[in-house]
């Protein structure tokens, strides 16, 4: 059985346990105010180790500051990890960021990211927000999954996180 909880931040190293392991083979582009499906051939083995840190850094403030970091685990092996932040973005105030999502490889189709995105959404509304802010690889898995779950391309792009990722597709998806 699948457990979700609160993670802390003594427990955020356990994120290089989850296997993001991919194999790519078309990614979306934004262009002319819709997404495109380009072809993109890559093999994504792992966490790089420069990449691996900054998520760790960034989930740590995401705490300090607030925001929740969901972890999924079978028994006690991390298998997931989402986060929300407690920081509102946006002209209305309404967004709060979906920092990250990862489930690993071999748990992948079985509901555990839905249920992870459910928490981020729940959280978000008691942040006080409609509305998560995605800021998504690119990937066409990825995008898809979102688009599944009623993902739409933002409506108020933050241009803070256009600046950080100007390739993700930047998705809104209300938290009701």
């Amino acid at each position: 059985m699948i457990a979700i909880r609160t993670l802390e931040i003594a427990e955020l190293s356990c994120i290089n346990e989850i296997d993001r392991s991919e194999e790519i083979f078309e990614v979306y582009q934004f262009q002319e105010n819709r997404l495109r499906l380009i072809p993109h051939r890559e093999s994504v083995s792992g966490f790089e180790e420069g990449e691996l840190k900054a998520i760790i850094s960034r989930q740590r403030k995401l705490l300090e500051t607030g925001g929740k970091v969901f972890g999924a685990f079978d028994n006690q092996k991390l298998i997931g990890v989402a986060s929300v932040e407690n920081k509102k973005r946006g002209l209305l105030q309404n967004y709060c960021k979906m920092d990250i999502l990862y489930v690993s490889k071999l748990y992948q189709g079985k509901g555990i990211a839905s249920q992870m995105v459910e928490a981020s959404k729940q959280a978000a509304k008691k942040f006080g927000a409609d509305k998560l802010y995605i800021s998504a690889t690119p990937t066409k898995n990825t995008i898809n999954f979102y688009l599944k779950r009623g993902a739409v391309p933002v409506m108020d792009l933050d241009q803070e996180l256009f600046v950080i990722e100007p390739e993700d597709i930047h998705l809104e998806l209300k938290v009701d």
